[in-house]
């Protein structure tokens, strides 16, 4: 694919992998930056980066090319993606019980991702370190808690929403698209068209295992009361069949009652014309996704 004015000297990337907490699993963690960013490197600065997770159904988040994340490496910022439990890059067992990221371990997938976070802050937690497997890696250290920010859709917003209510400190920023943050609400109602397909997914909250389990772990039900939260960037569909609309609207007036006044700006952007996908015109997505890195860039400093 050719891109114009882009070199492709200018940037590297790089797949390394990054012990969970159990100290056993590995994670996979892929990285992407401009080469000249490891000079801020070697002079010890701290460099912003953002970190990307998903972590559901199985699904693969693919460390291939995308012109739209050059504008962000072209600041200065380091891309990551956290392929956590949950997903499939590991096969089936990545996915299933006992030791995956399904019904009663899904605290697996938030838990691996908050571990990628403090080792790309060096706040290590436990056992996380480095896997043997590979070369050290330019992402242990890399920034600190001032210039991590992160990012998940759908379910990666349960995953952003839970790794937040985790280690609210941890971040900088975060952006929440389409977020599944109100899990227990939403399971428990079968009157919702998509509800019992997705008892398959995260257990049926009907059945008392499963209704405790996941109330451990909602976002909606976890906000920690009084604690410093980062800023937060949360949109939604007015006709997203999959997360309704009130489910972000929901947990950013949480987020604004319960956290500390230090806490960053909780911002909710409702699109009264999308669903789930949303934008289908290109050049409407283009403006929207200008929207979110104009907030992260604003929020991490970097406005030129």
């Amino acid at each position: 694919k050719e891109v114009p004015g882009y070199d492709k000297d200018l940037y590297a990337c790089e797949r390394t992998f990054v012990k969970s907490r159990d100290g056993k699993t590995e994670i996979p963690v892929s990285l992407v930056y401009r080469r000249d960013v490891l000079e801020k490197r070697n002079n010890e600065e701290s460099i912003p980066t953002h970190l990307y997770g998903y972590g559901s159904y199985g699904a693969s988040i693919e460390a291939s090319f995308r012109a739209i994340r050059l504008p962000l490496l072209n600041r200065g910022m380091v891309y990551v993606i956290a392929h956590v439990r949950g997903g499939g890059e590991n096969g089936r067992p990545w996915y299933e019980e006992p030791m995956g990221a399904k019904y009663l371990c899904k605290k697996n997938t938030f838990n691996d991702f908050v571990d990628v976070a403090r080792w790309l802050t060096g706040e290590e937690h436990g056992n996380l370190e480095l896997s043997t497997l590979v070369q050290p890696s330019i992402g242990k250290r890399i920034t600190n808690s001032r210039n991590l920010s992160c990012e998940g859709r759908s379910a990666g917003g349960l995953l952003i929403g839970a790794s937040m209510n985790q280690v609210p400190e941890l971040f900088r920023a975060a952006i929440l698209g389409v977020p599944f943050v109100d899990v227990a609400c939403t399971m428990v109602d079968a009157t919702i068209p998509l509800t019992v397909a997705e008892w398959e997914e995260w257990g049926n909250p009907n059945e008392e295992k499963y209704h405790d389990y996941i109330l451990s772990y909602c976002p909606m039900n976890n906000v920690k009361n009084g604690a410093v939260y980062p800023s937060c960037l949360l949109t939604g569909g007015l006709f997203d069949p999959r997360v309704q609309y009130w489910e972000p609207a929901k947990f950013a007036a949480e987020l604004r009652h319960s956290t500390s006044k230090d806490s960053g700006p909780i911002v909710l952007k409702m699109d009264m014309e999308a669903g789930h996908f949303s934008a289908s015109d290109r050049y409407k997505y283009l403006k929207e996704l200008a929207f979110d890195y104009a907030y992260l860039l604003d929020q991490l400093g970097l406005v030129l």
